[in-house]
């Protein structure tokens, strides 16, 4: 019995000796990888003063002031369009869409903004991009400058953490440029 004891002790200090020659190293967190598939579009034809091309990925809903609720249910985010018609009053729809955009100031880590111009379809308007975990990532506006003017907004149906959320913000980056680009007003 006494051998016995002798060998689970030499054992359990052997066991506890060996251990202690390596650190022990977490592992590091796993990423999410996210593939998006490439967009196929689809021109949207209203009786508002305006059409555009949206994502087949997309529901568009629209409203008696020719306001769009476009709704991506697979990545759980909506875009909400507002149109506004201009009356003598382009430079206050300038300062109310900047204001929407700089409200999320306190949460984002930046804000950069690219101006849009196409002279040919008389569209001028801007696209912001919100970094940081802002309510809204993306917004936009557009206007002929003399009758039609629209603001846009990317929301998420998530807490905003933006480093989880940035593929799906880059992917709808895309379909807000290129709603940008294909829009066209009717007057």
């Amino acid at each position: 019995m006494k051998l016995f004891k002798q060998f689970f002790l030499l054992l359990f200090v052997l066991i506890i000796v060996s251990a202690c020659n390596e650190d022990t190293v977490p592992k590091p967190k796993a990423f999410l990888r996210l593939a998006y598939n490439d967009a196929d579009y689809h021109s949207v034809n209203t009786t508002c003063p305006y059409t555009f091309e949206v994502s087949n990925n997309a529901s568009v809903t629209f409203n008696n002031k020719c306001w769009v609720n476009i709704n991506y249910p697979t990545l759980k985010a909506s875009l909400n369009i507002t149109y506004r018609p201009v009356e003598n009053n382009l430079n206050e729809l300038l300062q109310e869409s900047e204001k929407l955009t700089y409200n999320h100031a306190i949460k984002a880590d930046g804000i950069s903004v690219q101006p849009y111009i196409n002279i040919d379809n008389k569209k001028y308007g801007s696209l912001s991009e919100v970094t940081g975990d802002a309510a809204s990532s993306i917004q936009f506006h557009l206007t002929d400058s003399s009758k039609n003017f629209i603001t846009g907004a990317l929301y998420f149906e998530v807490k905003p953490n933006y480093d989880s959320i940035l593929p799906a913000i880059k992917y709808l980056e895309k379909d807000v440029k290129h709603l940008m680009e294909t829009l066209k007003w009717k007057n």
